[in-house]
């Protein structure tokens, strides 16, 4: 027997299954492997992370009883360029044991979500991919990107004895109950603005602000600072912050601390600027990390000296797979008017075809399957980076990853989807 055959009847042997909650402790085990994290849970950590697993779609691969690969998946609003949220079916908890690589584990349990997801209607599914390589093949597309940057507040050119905003708004020190009950209103209102960006439920705003947490997963305290616009304005909050600060002195007791950003959102670039002049004023503090930020993120230009921020992460970051291209391509508004026919190719057979998509003069789209010719070809893959309007496809048809049927497609396809800013996620899942 080959050792390919060998390996196609191990992959046979294993029992790949929808969770039942007698598999959960051990499925739970399997994930913090996974992520390389060798505590165990307690019962309070299995509890809490039972409240926030939806079982019917979470599975796992068993092998003589123990789970060996995870998955899992629950239901999200991706917003679109335009504002209006569609149905996502976001995918997290990813793991395969190292022993039991390359049997097709992956492709079983994702294949199956991915089917039941367009049974459900969701317009797109969505992850964060901690390996490039390996969610292409399945047809997510890379669609947004992220950066950190690290500020040296001795650099920037802000006053250092900052007291507040010039705008008339204000910046207030609060708790987590505070943050629990002004953040979701405010977050409804910044992810209606901001394409890329996702939902956020209770557990999140529980777990950001101290209420639960897991045993092996300890976080320091963070503090909560918010930005209230002013009173001509209504007072209501436009920004918050969470950050957390370490303890570093230099030589002669100098203070050389650093505040880690753990988020940030604002409505306004008030609400920005005030954020970051604060946070870059704090006493005793050396440096900022910012935290994940858009690709064009207002920072750099809100400093008096735009060198003292400096990039020290740039990555993909949302990845996007469509699995109704009519629905997911009428959903978004388009900077431009005009029509294209698209060919789509998915090898799992849950988005391809071809589509003819027109745009009105404002911006509206109607899209209907097609049997004229296809001006662009691309996979499902490259459909998903380009749906947010961060990528182009111009640079994909001089890489080879998309085909022009029709000279000048590409260039339309671009003047169509690139939106004037680029599309960005806050959050990890």
């Amino acid at each position: 027997m080959s050792a390919h055959a060998d390996l196609s009847a191990a992959a046979d042997s294993l029992d790949v299954r929808v969770l039942t909650e007698a598999d959960f402790p051990d499925w739970a085990r399997a994930t913090n492997t996974g992520f390389l994290r060798a505590a165990a849970y307690t019962e309070e950590d299995l509890a809490l992370r039972l409240s926030r697993t939806d079982l019917s779609r979470a599975r796992g691969a068993f092998d003589q009883g123990r789970c060996v690969a995870t998955y899992r998946s629950f239901a999200q609003q991706l917003t679109v360029p335009g504002g209006q949220f569609v149905r996502a079916d976001a995918v997290s908890a990813v793991t395969v044991a190292p022993t039991h690589r390359r049997r097709g584990l992956l492709s079983r349990m994702i294949r199956a979500d991915l089917a039941e997801a367009k049974e459900r209607g969701d317009v797109v599914a969505t992850l964060i991919a901690a390996e490039y390589p390996i969610y292409g093949r399945y047809g997510f597309g890379h669609a947004t990107s992220t950066n950190v940057w690290e500020i040296d507040t001795h650099r920037t050119g802000l006053d250092p004895r900052w007291s507040g905003p010039e705008c008339g708004g204000r910046i207030d020190l609060v708790d987590g109950e505070e943050i629990r009950k002004a953040g979701p209103e405010l977050h409804e209102r910044f992810r209606a603005e901001r394409h890329g960006a996702i939902d956020r439920d209770e557990h999140w705003w529980q777990a950001r602000t101290g209420l639960t947490a897991y045993s092996f997963d300890p976080q320091p305290p963070a503090f909560h600072v918010v930005y209230r616009a002013p009173a001509s304005r209504g007072g209501q909050v436009e920004g918050l912050a969470a950050y957390r600060a370490d303890d570093t002195w230099g030589d002669g007791k100098q203070p050389l601390n650093t505040v880690h950003v753990d988020h940030m959102i604002a409505t306004s670039p008030a609400a920005e600027r005030a954020l970051w002049h604060y946070l870059c004023s704090i006493d005793w503090v050396a440096k900022v990390r910012t935290g994940y930020r858009a690709p064009d993120d207002l920072l750099p230009d809100l400093l008096v000296d735009q060198r003292a921020a400096s990039v020290v992460t740039s990555a993909d970051w949302l990845w996007v797979r469509v699995l109704d291209v009519v629905r997911a391509l009428e959903a978004r508004t388009y900077e431009k008017s005009g029509t294209v026919v698209l060919e789509v190719a998915d090898r799992l057979g849950l988005a391809g075809g071809r589509f003819r998509l027109t745009v009105s003069e404002f911006g509206t789209a109607t899209c209907e399957p097609t049997a004229e010719d296809a001006e662009l070809r691309l996979g499902a893959r490259e459909l998903g980076a380009l749906y947010l309007g961060g990528r182009s496809a111009l640079r994909m048809a001089a890489l080879g990853e998309v085909s022009e049927e029709v000279a000048g497609a590409a260039a339309r396809v671009d003047g169509l989807f690139r939106t004037a800013r680029q599309p960005w996620c806050p959050d990890i899942f």
